[in-house]
């Protein structure tokens, strides 16, 4: 089947006209970061990710679930290629966690999208530190989201991406302008989806971008992060508080699986 466009539409609450122009990506992808969580349930309860593109409809549009990187943004970039935008998939090294001289593998999706005042990068797929803005593909300045500020960082070899947290620069991951094939992401997502040293197969992972506030949560802990407040966290202490949380804070369909349930018994904290 094609894109269903209003379903998407529908899906995250967007309900103005679209064009493949700079306000309506925006408001998209703010959208986007709100309604859909980012989350593994699938990898955790030992179902493999599927990328294609009407298995990304049947589960984060109709299905009411949210995804990781490769899903999200494989998703975006079909729902702005079906507006008329120009879209490039891209692949990442992750820095977030460490060194930013550190190589590691090409696991997670970007896109870049040639508007009409110039090439910009979304990102609705990075986990608590998704992307709810647009930004220009401009090195070393400071653009505003309706987040945290970014920036992209110029280097020989491509760009950094950087979020500002608590007044210093972390890097989430390191990029070039590569073009990338659906088929070039099929190892990475193999991996991540089940091999058992992939934290997406080992452990619970969830986000929501809301417009207040950022929410996460590793495990049982749950993390709370509201604009211009004081972050609150809390143990959550058995499957079914978990359940409940997942539902009703993060917006997932959660699936009614005995595997799923022994897994969220079994998580640590």
């Amino acid at each position: 089947m094609g894109m269903d466009l209003d379903a998407y539409l529908q899906r995250i609450g967007w309900t103005m006209p679209v064009a493949p122009d700079r306000s309506t990506l925006e408001a998209l992808v703010a959208h986007h970061a709100a309604a859909i969580p980012f989350e593994n349930l699938d990898p955790l309860r030992g179902h493999p990710v599927q990328l294609a593109p009407d298995a990304l409809q049947a589960k984060l549009v109709h299905g009411g679930r949210g995804g990781y990187c490769f899903e999200h943004n494989g998703l975006l970039a079909e729902v702005l290629v079906a507006i008329g935008f120009r879209v490039t998939r891209l692949a990442a090294r992750v820095l977030w966690g460490r060194p930013d001289d550190a190589i590691t593998a090409r696991s997670h999706m970007l896109l870049k999208v040639d508007l009409p005042d110039g090439p910009s990068i979304a990102d609705v797929g990075f986990g608590g530190m998704t992307l709810t803005g647009v930004l220009r593909l401009v090195p070393d300045e400071e653009q505003a989201t309706p987040h945290e500020p970014f920036r992209l960082v110029a280097e020989d070899e491509g760009w950094r991406m950087q979020a500002q947290l608590d007044a210093a620069w972390k890097s989430l991951y390191r990029f070039d302008l590569q073009r990338q094939h659906p088929i070039d992401y099929e190892a990475a997502n193999h991996y991540l989806s089940t091999h058992p040293d992939s934290h997406f197969v080992s452990g619970l992972v969830a986000a929501r971008a809301a417009p207040d506030r950022r929410l996460a949560l590793r495990n049982r802990e749950l993390a709370v992060h509201p604009l211009g407040g004081v972050s609150e966290r809390r143990v959550l202490r058995s499957a079914a508080e978990i359940r409940q949380v997942l539902e009703e804070e993060f917006l997932i369909a959660v699936p009614r699986d005995a595997a799923l349930d022994r897994r969220l018994d079994a998580l640590p904290g």
